[in-house]
């Protein structure tokens, strides 16, 4: 389903996933509307029932299609999957002493012009103007 924020006027759309879980909850609750967050401004916009159905004409055979079947298992991203531990304060202390120390960094030596040299400009001569035309009869 194609939206347009009412706030920010940006398309967005609503997958037929999201429409058919807020069909059931609006049915479940009795509810006569649903809000349908932007994804740029996060407000809600108020979507009625009556056009959500109309986007999706058969939401109950498909409510009860995806009832039926075997929920999957929600992949789980890998970071979440590996459970780490504070390290003991005298590992952190011997790391900190392994670590090479880095060179100090050079500066660049600085410009060895004299100072009076950086002030002197050299005078340019204003530029002639053109003498004014003369209307000829």
């Amino acid at each position: 389903m194609n939206l347009r924020c009412i706030y920010c006027q940006t398309p967005f759309t609503l997958a037929r996933t999201e429409m058919l879980s807020a069909i059931v909850t609006m049915n479940e609750k009795s509810q006569n509307h649903y809000d349908a967050h932007c994804p740029r401004c996060r407000r809600a916009n108020s979507i009625s029932r009556q056009r959500m159905e109309l986007f999706f004409p058969n939401w109950q055979e498909a409510a009860k299609q995806a009832a039926a079947a075997p929920a999957k298992p929600a992949p789980t991203p890998a970071s979440a999957s590996l459970k780490t531990e504070p390290l003991p304060k005298s590992v952190k202390a011997a790391a900190v002493k392994k670590a090479p120390a880095r060179p100090a960094a050079k500066k660049a030596p600085a410009s060895k012009k004299p100072a009076a040299a950086a002030k002197k400009t050299t005078a340019k001569p204003a530029a002639k103007k053109a003498p004014a035309k003369t209307k000829k009869k």
